[in-house]
Formats: structure tokens, C-alpha cells, sequence
């Protein structure tokens, strides 16, 4: 049989925002959107071998946290893109559930692979919109929203628990027409659980500098906790 492995970027061992409770997050290596504001481009070349390591031995890992998960911590695969690498996260995922781990993937739905048999052992969806309309998801991303609205589907068929979540950028998406837009979006899927809105950072700025790779939103700065509070209220 095929041993599988999987590229992993880093690990953290007690995230608190990466879905419900404490959670093992798993930051996956490789992505093929280029999102103008992604903060982690060095996730972006999916061959970069930063850890590699088989579904076994990280789910081993993870069995020594399992304590500090209480009744809603678990596991988080995230990236990056897991969708990326369909075989290593599905033998993962059914690692997870076979030791009784509460498992979600922080996606953003563009991927490939079987993305049902990825959601039959999937708890908790964490999907991040880039936009809801093909005009700006093209502009935010590079790339059209059809792999995404692929992947959306198949979450709807297998109803799996979505949690919704958007980056707001200043002068790129953070008026009261794009929240409203994003609800009424919101309402044709179903089992949303929550809509987030994450205010853009400029934490990650420095990475492109070291990575030879133009910024292409220099000079913008972080999204105010304040406005990002206000613009939540047209989510009530």
C-alpha cells in the first residue's frame, strides 16, 4: 500500500480561534489563490517541504493534547489550503474520528480530490469567503469561484456545520452593502452556524519583503477593531 504523507507548514498545539475550544491546528502547506492580502504567503508552494510527516504520526501528536480538549476543543486543518493534499487529510480526518476528536477544516474551498469523502469525516466546515460575486472574488483572489462553488455544494449535500467567515479590508470590502450582501449569501446555505468578519492585518507584510514578492496593498492600513464591530451589527 501507497505510504502517504503530507506537507505540513507549522503546528499549533493550543489554538483558541480556529473553530470551537481549544484546538490542534494544522497549518497545511500550498494554496492556489493569491489573496492581496494573505498574510502567510510562505504557504503558497505547495512542493515546499517544511514538515513532512504521515497521517499516523501526526495523529499520535495529537493524542497527546486530546486532554486539553474538554467537550468542544479538537483538531483544525487548516493552511494554506487543505484541500490540497485530499488523501493525506482524509486518512487524518478518519484517524481523528476513530479516537473520538471533534474535527473541522478551515478552508477556502478551492482545492481538489474527493471532497465528500473529505466531509463525511468533517464536523465543522470553517469557510472563508473571499467575496460573493465573480467580479470581486476574481479581483480579491486571481482565480474564478468555480472550485469554490464546488466545494460549497458539497458541503450542502452533506450538511455538514459551516461557520462563514470574511477578511474585511479598508477600501476594498468594508462597507454596510458588502456585510448585507454576505448575509443574504449566508441565507442560502444551509447549517450556518456563525458569520465572522476578521478585520485585515498587516502582520504578514514583512514575509513578501523576504520573499522577494510584491505587496500589492502597501500602505493600507489594519482594519479598526471599531469599524469592524459596526459594520457586525448589520449581520444582527
Amino acid at each position: 500500500m501507497e505510504k502517504i504523507y503530507g506537507n505540513i507548514n507549522s503546528i499549533e498545539t493550543m489554538g483558541l480561534v480556529d473553530g470551537p475550544g481549544i484546538r490542534f491546528v494544522v497549518f497545511m502547506q500550498g494554496c492556489e489563490l493569491r489573496c492581496i492580502y494573505c498574510h502567510n504567503p510562505e504557504t503558497w508552494n505547495k512542493n515546499l517541504k517544511v514538515i513532512k510527516i504521515t497521517p499516523s504520526n501526526l495523529v499520535k501528536k495529537i493524542l497527546r493534547f486530546k486532554n486539553y480538549f474538554g467537550e468542544d476543543g479538537g483538531v483544525t486543518f487548516s493552511g494554506g489550503e487543505p484541500l490540497l493534499q485530499p488523501k493525506f487529510l482524509i486518512e487524518c480526518l478518519k484517524l481523528c474520528k476513530q479516537n473520538n476528536i471533534h474535527t473541522a477544516v478551515d478552508t477556502a474551498g478551492v482545492g481538489f480530490g474527493d471532497y465528500e469523502e473529505i466531509l463525511k469525516y468533517t464536523d465543522l466546515v470553517i469557510l472563508d469567503i473571499k467575496a460573493t460575486d465573480e467580479y470581486n472574488y476574481k479581483n480579491i483572489t486571481g482565480k474564478s469561484m468555480e472550485q469554490f462553488n464546488k466545494f460549497l455544494s458539497a458541503v450542502q449535500k452533506n450538511n455538514n456545520k459551516v461557520w462563514l467567515r470574511q477578511v474585511i479590508v479598508p477600501n476594498i470590502n468594508d462597507t454596510i452593502e458588502n456585510v448585507i450582501n454576505l448575509k443574504n449569501y449566508a441565507k442560502n446555505i444551509k447549517n450556518v452556524e456563525k458569520i465572522e468578519l476578521l478585520p485585515y492585518k498587516t502582520l504578514g507584510v514583512h514575509k513578501y519583503k523576504e520573499l522577494n514578492i510584491p505587496y500589492r496593498l502597501n500602505g493600507t492600513k489594519d482594519m479598526s477593531e471599531e469599524k469592524i464591530k459596526e459594520l457586525s451589527k448589520s449581520l444582527e
